[in-house]
């Protein structure tokens, strides 16, 4: 069970990263993805927010895991697990699917949630 809930982390916490940096590098497919698409000639000021602010969610995790081990690491995936949820609730409420809500945001809440259980259980 280590192996697993360290492995799930080490990987919830890199996708964070990616997303965060496609969202740097590629805002508006990013937007599309997330299930929001962004205006073409939107503020895209706020999609540079959403990148850095995932993409440090992941670092910070990653630092967690190594430095500060397993029962810190359960705790941020705990809390951290209100970023997924307010996301599936920001798709639901601004024109997204309830596909892309439930099936990315919510699943991944699920998922991160499972991580901190497996984390506490090490």
């Amino acid at each position: 069970m280590t192996v697993t809930a360290y492995t799930l982390a080490v990987v919830l916490d890199l996708l964070v990263l990616f997303i965060g940096a496609r969202f740097l590098f590629q805002p508006q497919a990013a937007a599309a993805g997330y299930g929001v698409p962004a205006k073409p000639d939107g503020d895209a000021a706020y999609l540079t927010i959403k990148g850095l602010r995932d993409a440090s969610l992941g670092v910070i995790g990653l630092a967690v895991l190594a430095f500060a081990g397993a029962r810190a690491e359960a705790w941020f995936m705990l809390m951290v697990a209100i970023v997924p949820l307010g996301d599936t609730l920001i798709v639901l409420r601004h024109g997204g699917t309830k596909a892309v809500a439930y099936g990315i945001h919510f699943a991944t809440a699920v998922a991160v949630l499972v991580s901190a259980g497996l984390l506490f259980a090490v």
